[in-house]
């Protein structure tokens, strides 16, 4: 899979409608939970896209600066089509968001808000439970951080 960083005003409409047409698919329709989707951060962040071979929208997730959503840089809207889960294509889109962040911010602690059970998942990437454990749109979270390495 190849990844690029965009910002919100380079995606073209096609690009945008793809990546949220992928997260509806995964979010609203396969996990069953509808929620609001498009929340304005959106316009505020940077979007992480993932290609197949035929160039085709098979991973996202939006990277949100500090103090977008929270007071560290954030990692959010993390979906892989399903299709293309079980062929490492999460573990290459978190560190292509990982290594994106760092060439942008630098080395900074990063937080998240996990699904609770991707929280081993998360953990191969370094991120640590903060203990704080909630419902999100009725699916149970977990928020997580990454602590940078000095």
């Amino acid at each position: 899979m190849n990844f690029e960083l965009k910002p919100f005003e380079s995606l073209t409409l096609e690009e945008f409608h793809d990546l949220i047409a992928l997260r509806i698919q995964v979010f609203v329709i396969e996990q069953n939970c509808p929620y609001q989707d498009l929340d304005g951060k959106d316009k505020k962040s940077l979007h992480v896209i993932g290609r197949n071979s035929k160039g085709e929208i098979k991973a996202t997730a939006r990277i949100l600066p500090a103090g977008v959503y929270y007071p560290e840089v954030g990692i959010g809207r993390v979906v892989v089509a399903e299709e293309e889960r079980g062929t490492g294509a999460g573990h290459e889109l978190m560190t292509a968001c990982m290594d994106f962040i760092l060439e942008k911010f630098g080395n900074v602690s990063v937080r998240i808000s996990a699904q609770s059970h991707l929280e081993k998942f998360y953990n191969q990437h370094l991120f640590i439970s903060t203990g704080k454990e909630y419902l999100e749109d009725g699916i149970p979270h977990v928020e997580m951080l990454y602590l940078p390495k000095n």
